[in-house]
């Protein structure tokens, strides 16, 4: 059985910031135990640092980060998409230089998990079926995600070789257009390179299509969101994206994207990222001019809802003093309230109205920027299950949001590329 955070039904109630007709239902809370310790809960956007990758310092501790192996045993948080990210960057050849060697370096630090640190506790998964048998043998399941595919460079014959060494999804785009594909923040900045996907952007889906590789949607921009989706044979996931019809943000899958995703066979990964997840009011002048500040200082690029985007690449000393300096910004410059897990569910809850419950999965982007009130880490994972309980989803529905429904779709993307590795398609 999991060790879940919460042992009492007061501290669950306070964190998910459920009801408090809920709150007095130890039944229900039994409940949504009972499902969260059946099903397996995975979470398809997961940052990581490789700095808490070494003998010294690594995910057997229970760090200050949002996810590692202790957090996940107190929430019952079964398998994460770990991230392999890289931001956007010049497009030279001295660029994609040094984006692949960052990317390698996070390759490594994921199998230096599983293989050398915590072989005992975690295994990396390459199948669906791997990720149902690790689960079932009470180890925790990783698995690799690609976010943005600019470390790729020129060469299509790093897609194999991203492939070779774990990864599963990737994006052909971040915070900003890369040889591949119009990012989101085209439509903030009003430029875009590429009209959608570019000629290798084209190639490179084939190329994901061909090894295995789910293609992810969720940074490019509508456009080559709405080209990859036509292009792809297999299904493509969104791996960290809301509703905009909930919350208008670019980031966001509009209700034209959501349709198409559902004919396309896909999942859409509700994130809980808080400026996603609840759209805020700007912040003052004040504020702004403060995070700026605070930003620059610390050498921070590309923003990042809420002032936090840009930690990642940080050694933890210096994250510690940006969340220490960003914490007195907060107290003298307080922010909007922060989106709640109700808040996060309220998504689900449209998007499976929208294009129905085989269509729905979940995501935090926990450790670059994500989290919710009751959901602000691994450790708080049982909260998700126990809003979906309360809200009526039933244990098969919950199961296919938390898991079955990403699962499925990476079976057939592992399916067509036999096909066409085979010649038959």
């Amino acid at each position: 059985m999991r060790r879940l955070a919460l042992s009492t039904l007061a501290a669950a109630s306070l964190a998910a910031g459920l009801s408090a007709q809920s709150a007095a239902d130890p039944a229900l809370v039994a409940k949504a135990r009972a499902i969260h310790d059946r099903v397996i809960a995975l979470d398809t956007h997961n940052d990581i640092n490789p700095r808490d990758f070494t003998s010294e310092r690594n995910y057997t501790q229970r760090l200050e980060n949002q996810v590692n192996l202790p957090k996940m045993m107190e929430g019952g948080l079964d398998a994460s998409f770990f991230i392999v990210y890289v931001g956007q960057g010049p497009l030279t050849p001295e660029g994609y230089d040094r984006a692949y060697k960052q990317a390698i370096e996070k390759f490594d630090a994921i199998h230096r998990l599983t293989r050398e640190i915590a072989p005992d506790r975690i295994e990396l998964a390459l199948t669906a079926a791997d990720v149902r048998r690790i689960a079932a043998s009470g180890k925790k399941v990783a698995l690799i995600g690609v976010e943005n595919a600019y470390p790729i460079g020129t060469d299509l014959a790093r897609i194999k070789e991203f492939h070779d060494r774990g990864a599963r999804y990737m994006s052909l785009a971040h915070n900003g257009h890369s040889q591949f594909a119009d990012s989101n923040t085209g439509e903030r900045d009003g430029k875009w390179l590429h009209n959608g996907l570019s000629e290798s952007g084209r190639q490179a889906i084939i190329e994901m299509n061909k090894w295995g590789i789910m293609v992810d949607v969720s940074h490019p921009s509508k456009q080559a969101n709405l080209q990859a989706m036509a292009l792809s044979r297999p299904p493509v996931i969104a791996s960290h994206s809301a509703a905009r019809a909930v919350a208008d943000h670019s980031r966001n899958m509009d209700d034209e994207q959501l349709m198409a995703l559902k004919k396309n066979g896909g999942v859409i990964q509700a994130v809980a990222f808080d400026s996603y997840v609840k759209v805020k009011p700007p912040d003052s002048p004040e504020r702004a001019a403060a995070i700026a500040a605070l930003r620059k200082e610390f050498g921070m690029t590309g923003g990042g809802p809420g002032g936090g985007g840009g930690q990642a690449g940080m050694t933890e000393a210096r994250r510690a003093a940006f969340r220490s300096r960003m914490a007195d910004v907060d107290r003298k410059f307080p922010p909007p309230p922060m989106a709640t897990v109700s808040d996060f569910v309220d998504h689900i809850d449209y998007l499976v109205k929208k294009v129905g419950i085989d269509h729905v999965g979940i995501s935090s982007d926990f450790d670059g920027g994500g989290g919710v009130a009751g959901w602000n880490g691994a450790d708080e994972t049982f909260n998700v299950t126990l809003e979906l309980v309360r809200r009526g989803y039933t244990e098969e529905q919950i199961g296919k949001i938390w898991s079955g429904n990403l699962l499925r779709v990476m079976d057939e993307v592992q399916k067509v590329a036999r096909e066409i590795q085979a010649g038959r398609k």
